[in-house]
């Protein structure tokens, strides 16, 4: 509608409006009662044509179609259509393809709106897996700057699977970030570190206890597989400790005492290092054949000795005794959630840190397998299990040659029914390993993952990124402006990075799904990542009483969580798979 023709359009409204009012005034006394009648009239009748009397009729006020001008008319403005052009591809090629938005999903846990159309977006790897069939490999790796909330966004994935009956498993929390959410679902938290709780990395656990009542061939299977694992978890401890992988020969002289610490130890009993290290001591026949002594005592010392010098160096060294005795919490396999705390080992203890961590993937991954094992064998329900693999950099830097155990720890889940989420800040922490092995090896866990979702990252690495995983250059501008800082606050106020709790997911060669995540009160309080850097005096007591319940817990003494607190509800059911 032109303007020459909307100005007619209220012109007339407006003349319609004034003609009404006039007739409106005309015909008021019609419509007055008798209490609205002066004195002396009540009763009077009007005459109408013809002599008749009789009440006159009222008339009925025109009302314009737009409504009244004024206050609470209820006037109505113009609103003109939108223009609408069409193009072909070569004449908008600069909106086609849309290189920076596409739909959004509603399959699986809220996450939060579309960044531009405000749209909600759910997702995790396990719906998307199972349900909504995006995705190949239930899998995600998240990259990001600290601070722009990375963990509170799968702590919401963890929140939502939990929900729906998957059990979250978040093998090595280092802040902590989960311990309280994993709490307030019901789940079970194991503080692992100096004085505080250790692992038996030759406890079978759960695989073993799931072999015993599986029997038969299936549990001999199982059994075997538990070996491998274990195998795995100390060559992982030795290499951590020499700084390189162990050699060929080792790992047999290590397979071969294992096997015979089986046969030999009495049912009740698990087997702990100190137990290898009086084998390769004793040199039994069944070690000795493997190290082709051919009864020379000294070629078996020869081959043994770098080995036992290694296992000294994990009980005596700098990995202290988390390692040498019994596991001082064993992983419910009926839990809701599981959470191993390991905040209580120090920033400067970073062997003892990449050795508990994978002694906690290699005890939780084997929980999963035994779940698994038992459902296939008719004798357990089938459940799903999500992990959360945080801070990954920390376990790669460790040592030599790490990558290759993390991947087989990861390789060996028996993936049917476990989705995971790996955690970590750029690529450059892959770039930081030795070789160029490892190097490779660890860009593989971005490129194998389903789901790769980006926080606030530098251009550069962003320039990187999209080499691996396909990223548009107005989708490599969006995040790179999320890792700007905030502005100069001049009113005091605390100012968010303008990053914060956005994310860009991206899913093959799709376009990217900008979102925004707004945290509840709720998950603000299970989730307080700068617990240490706050003035406010409840947050502070909050803390306080959180750490002594926690020494409590660990010195068994039993204290009650009081009324409210994160880890405190009904015991409720659980959906299962």
């Amino acid at each position: 509608m032109s303007r020459r023709e909307r100005k007619r359009a209220e012109r007339a409204d407006r003349l319609a409006e004034e003609r009404a009012a006039r007739e409106f005034e005309a015909g008021r006394s019609a419509l007055q009662g008798p209490w609205d009648e002066p004195l002396g009239t009540a009763g009077k009748a009007e005459k109408r044509p013809g002599g008749a009397q009789g009440p006159s009729k009222p008339r009925e006020s025109l009302v314009p179609h737009r409504g009244w001008y004024g206050a609470g008319g209820g006037r109505v403005g113009y609103m003109d259509p939108p223009t609408m052009w069409r193009a072909t591809t070569v004449q908008a090629c600069g909106m086609w393809p849309f290189a920076a938005g596409s739909g959004s999903p509603m399959t699986g846990v809220p996450l939060g709106q579309h960044l531009f159309t405000g749209a909600t977006v759910c997702g995790d790897p396990l719906n998307w897996f199972t349900r909504a069939r995006y995705i190949s490999n239930p899998s995600l790796f998240m990259l990001g700057m600290p601070g722009l909330g990375k963990s509170t966004l799968v702590n919401r994935m963890l929140i939502g699977l939990a929900a729906t009956g998957v059990v979250p498993l978040v093998l090595g929390d280092l802040k902590p970030d989960y311990a309280d959410t994993v709490r307030a679902l019901g789940g079970q938290v194991i503080s692992i570190g100096r004085g505080r709780g250790g692992i038996n990395v030759l406890d079978p656990g759960a695989m073993g206890a799931a072999a015993a009542k599986i029997g038969g061939e299936a549990g001999e299977v199982l059994k075997a597989e538990a070996h491998g694992r274990v195998l795995n978890m100390v060559a992982a401890l030795v290499t951590i400790v020499r700084g390189r992988p162990m050699d060929d020969h080792e790992q047999s002289v290590l397979s071969a005492v294992l096997h015979h610490l089986r046969e030999r130890t009495p049912q009740g009993r698990t087997v702990l290092l100190p137990d290898v290290l009086r084998v390769l001591t004793e040199g039994p026949p069944r070690v000795r054949t493997v190290t082709l002594d051919r009864g020379d005592d000294t070629r078996y010392r020869d081959a043994v000795d770098p080995l036992h010098r290694s296992l000294l160096g994990i009980l005596d060294g700098p990995l202290g005794d988390t390692f040498a005795s019994e596991t001082s919490t064993r992983i419910d396999p009926d839990a809701p959630a599981v959470c191993i705390d390991i905040s209580g080992i120090g920033e400067a203890d970073t062997q003892l840190t990449a050795a508990a961590m994978l002694a906690a993937w290699s005890d939780g991954l084997g929980t999963v397998a035994a779940s698994h094992a038992l459902a296939d064998a008719g004798l357990a329900p089938r459940r799903w299990f999500f992990t959360v693999l945080d801070e990954l950099w920390r376990p790669l830097r460790a040592a030599s040659g790490i990558v290759d155990r993390i991947d087989a720890l990861t390789r060996l889940n028996r993936s049917l029914g476990l989705g995971d989420a790996k955690i970590t800040h750029t690529l450059k922490d892959a770039e930081a390993l030795g070789s160029d092995a490892d190097r490779a090896k660890a860009r593989g866990f971005v490129e194998r993952a389903g789901m790769v979702v980006c926080a606030g990252l530098p251009k550069t690495e962003m320039e990187e990124l999209g080499k691996v995983v396909g990223l548009s250059r107005r989708e490599i501008d969006l995040v790179s402006s999320w890792s700007s800082p905030p502005g100069w606050g001049v009113t005091g106020d605390n100012e968010e990075p303008p990053g914060r709790g956005r994310f860009l997911i991206k899913v093959g060669g799709r376009p990217g799904i900008p979102i925004k995540v707004a945290i509840t009160d709720a998950e603000r309080r299970l989730h307080n990542t700068n617990t240490r850097w706050t003035t406010n005096e409840e947050a502070v007591e909050q803390a306080v009483a959180r750490a002594a319940r926690q020494v409590a817990r660990t010195a068994g003494e039993g204290v009650p969580e009081p009324p409210g607190a994160p880890g405190t509800r009904p015991d409720t059911g659980r959906w299962t798979a």
